[in-house]
């Protein structure tokens, strides 16, 4: 593992009490759904291959490389957030729910008309919410913590509730003061030790701030399965801005950014002795 400078190599101490969910990563579709988007397009390569490509980075892009800490644990999404988002609850049905109609740009990803039946619904959630859902509630037994890591837009999307507002280069989401997921008295420690984990590489950004709740306060997957589990939780948000450049990736930001997050990873860990 590439690491922060002053810090040795190798696995952290106590990482194998840590559960990293990168919920987003993935750009890829199940046949069925992807027929359903493109319907004869998708045995058009380049077509299908724009499509995905697209799709890819709609979601949150590389996070399963930026999240990736040796000897923890890990539950990454096998399937695109626009198969199945992950991070909502089952029920949701926003137009930004757990099924989702449009990209975040508001473009539609299926043609004119289409709308999942409950049967569809349904068959999706039940293929591809539901194991990831059991795999989560498995996985934390015996887990001292649970991250869940994305990457956000570097200001908010046509879809969301931050509509070109510009985002923070790191942003925490540790619940609400009334409904915390990690406990409300570590925050603002939480907070420093991220801070002090990316100062060297954030600082230099638009917005080098470390923020707790702005734009979002709660991970949902944080707050569902801290509540069922017990075990702490929160959501964390790089601002992509920081790691890719025109869609494409800048390989020793996203070796500085996995090697700093090892660091914070170890030190919310310690938080909670």
């Amino acid at each position: 593992m590439t690491t922060a400078p002053g810090h040795s190599t190798g696995d952290l101490p106590r990482t194998g009490e840590l559960l990293i969910v990168t919920p987003h990563p993935s750009g890829q579709l199940p046949a069925d759904v992807l027929r359903d988007m493109l319907g004869d397009d998708a045995f058009d390569t380049p077509r299908r291959e724009a499509f995905l490509r697209r799709i890819f980075l709609d979601g949150d892009p590389y996070t399963d490389l930026l999240f990736s800490v040796p000897g923890a644990r890990h539950t990454q999404a096998p399937w695109s957030r626009f198969a199945a988002d992950l991070n909502r609850d089952r029920d949701d049905r926003d137009d930004n729910g757990v099924l989702k109609v449009m990209g975040f740009d508001r473009a539609p990803l299926y043609p004119a008309g289409w709308t999942p039946g409950e049967a569809t619904r349904e068959t999706r959630l039940r293929r591809i919410w539901d194991p990831f859902d059991a795999q989560l509630t498995a996985e934390l037994r015996g887990a001292a913590l649970m991250i869940v890591g994305h990457s956000m837009a570097p200001t908010g999307p046509a879809l969301g509730n931050d509509t070109g507002t510009p985002r923070p280069a790191i942003c925490l989401m540790p619940g609400t003061p009334a409904q915390p997921t990690f406990p409300h008295a570590l925050w603002s420690e939480l907070q420093r030790a991220c801070q002090d984990a990316f100062a060297p590489i954030i600082n230099a950004s638009p917005d080098p701030r470390v923020t707790i709740g702005e734009p979002w306060a709660t991970d949902t997957l944080s707050r569902a399965h801290s509540e069922r589990s017990g075990v702490p939780a929160f959501g964390i948000e790089f601002n992509a801005g920081l790691y890719l450049q025109g869609g494409q990736p800048i390989d020793p930001a996203i070796r500085a950014l996995n090697a700093a997050f090892g660091v914070f990873a170890h030190a919310a860990l310690t938080l909670l002795r």
